[in-house]
């Protein structure tokens, strides 16, 4: 063969290799919503820089007639390129080869790039559209994703895992995003679920369409297993970019420190006037975080899950950090299974990857009732208390309004060794709230007071007096100081500085034992 028919060859199979399962089925994408493969990778890595990996691998079974449709590539795309000029690993399923199933060539090659992902120190992305196990291989497509499940777990802690939901992601191809750090779904189009509605029908005689029982908006919302929605496929790219510009590369490097930018003037104006006088009427407190955050930087992660509680990444004086904030707005802020989980996760994945942590605490403490008790609320609450515990990375709170009982000690207090406690002069630090520590101490006097109304109002009001603010608190040193709001930012700013060499270390061991 002439050197120049060697070339073409070449370009021939390139070109190939870039068609997947040909135009016809592209275009079938493109119906759907959906972008295709490679062109979800041209969005989400910074122009040209993606280099693939392995792009003439082709399947090698030839059971039920499988030796006759062979595709370079195998249905899915590998490689590497960079977001925001930093490396990156990243796999995308092209659904437009046998419905993007996971064979074993096809597993072989997303092992390979989280292999070099993690030898290289580099984050991996994952764009999962894909109808599962590729039933015509049998067991041994189910042993390729057993080696994607091993390596997702060698590699948590160590590079940040993203996946993204594009398309049907079901039965075990689910444990793959499982594993990872973060999930984004886009809504209409993807779904994940264990069984789909055909068995669940079989099984416990529930109608149920694909998007009520693995759609965006459930596991958003309900289930929390989803992070993210968002409303295409190029939105969902978009905020991936994103995210990967808070976090680092590894477990091994420091957050990034970009240009500050002042934070939202209004909201920065609104905030010494934001707590109000009565202890039980809500406030927003996003409005808190973006009056003190570099303007524009917060992006809030779990939003629709858990609302009791609010998580996410911002940047104060352009360092990058990890918010947890309790929501007064919603469930007056108190602490529950959900949000306990939630808010432990992200401590997590923060400590993980050298993020300091900000907390803004308005806590009346953990939710009542037996639905918690019997589902678990002392485990699940355990969680979060065991999530800033183990943290080693800087810690600083903030207490706004109420730090009451358990909850005040969970929401990393100064004994659970946070490096930086202040409170605002609004802060009511106590086991309880005035109403109900008065009905148990005073409980006889109230009884046999003739206006039982008006003794159980003039105690209240002592044991406000008494206990019902920062310092005591702040005479015991339990917090650092009492700043005024509009204060904050720049104390946080100071605080994040001295402390972004901290070393701090934990008992040698083999591993934890969460409270799962």
């Amino acid at each position: 063969m002439e050197k120049k028919a060697k070339v073409e060859r070449l370009e021939e199979l390139r070109e190939q290799s870039k068609l997947g399962g040909g135009k016809a089925r592209i275009e079938k994408q493109h119906e759907k919503g959906k972008l295709s493969a490679r062109e979800r990778i041209d969005l989400l890595l910074d122009k040209g820089s993606f280099e693939e990996i392995d792009a003439f691998v082709t399947h090698r079974s030839s059971a039920f007639g499988l030796d006759k449709q062979k595709f370079l590539g195998d249905g899915v795309v590998t490689g590497y390129g960079k977001i925001h000029t930093k490396p990156v690993y990243v796999f995308s399923q092209d659904f437009t080869v046998f419905g993007g199933s996971l064979s074993e060539t096809h597993a072989e090659k997303i092992c390979k790039i989280m292999d070099l992902a993690l030898k290289n120190g580099v984050p991996v992305i994952g764009l999962n559209d894909s109808g599962g196990a590729r039933i015509q291989e049998g067991v041994s497509s189910l042993g390729g994703y057993a080696e994607v499940f091993w390596r997702n777990s060698m590699a948590s802690g160590v590079i940040p895992q993203i996946s993204a939901i594009m398309g049907p992601c079901a039965g075990g191809a689910v444990y793959s995003p499982a594993l990872t750090d973060f999930i984004y779904m886009v809504e209409n189009t993807s779904y994940m679920f264990v069984t789909g509605p055909n068995v669940v029908k079989t099984v416990t005689h529930e109608e149920v369409t694909s998007e009520e029982l693995g759609g965006a908006s459930t596991h958003n919302s309900k289930s929390g297993v989803a992070h993210f929605a968002t409303a295409n496929d190029a939105v969902c790219l978009r905020d991936i970019r994103k995210l990967m510009s808070y976090i680092p590369q590894n477990c091994e490097e420091k957050v990034s420190v970009i240009e500050p930018k002042d934070p939202d003037a209004a909201k920065a104006k609104a905030l010494i006037d934001i707590v109000p006088l009565n202890p039980n009427k809500p406030y927003d407190i996003k409005d808190v975080i973006e009056g003190i955050v570099d303007k524009e930087s917060f992006y809030e992660v779990h939003k629709d899950y858990a609302e009791n509680i609010v998580v996410g990444f911002a940047r104060i004086g352009g360092r990058s950090v990890g918010i947890v904030a309790n929501q007064p707005l919603a469930m007056a802020g108190v602490l529950d299974i959900n949000s306990s989980k939630k808010g432990a996760r992200f401590v997590r994945f923060c400590d993980a990857f050298n993020i300091p942590l900000v907390v803004f605490e308005d806590v009346p403490g953990f939710l009542p009732g037996t639905d918690q008790e019997w589902g678990g609320i002392i485990k699940d609450g355990a969680k979060l208390l065991y999530a800033f515990c183990e943290a080693t990375v800087p810690k600083m709170t903030v207490i706004t309004r109420k730090a009451y009982g358990g909850a005040y000690d969970v929401m990393n207090s100064k004994h659970i060794r946070a490096d930086y406690n202040v409170a605002w002069p609004t802060a009511e630090i106590a086991v309880m709230g005035s109403k109900g520590a008065v009905e148990i101490i005073f409980r006889k006097e109230i009884m046999a007071a003739g206006d039982k109304e008006g003794k159980q109002k003039e105690l209240e009001a002592q044991y406000t007096e008494e206990f019902a603010h920062p310092y005591r608190a702040a005479a015991r040193g339990f917090i650092d100081d009492v700043i005024m709001p509009e204060e904050t930012r720049e104390k946080l700013i100071k605080a994040l500085e001295i402390s972004q060499h901290k070393v701090d270390a934990v008992p040698k061991k083999k591993h934890d034992n969460l409270p799962l």
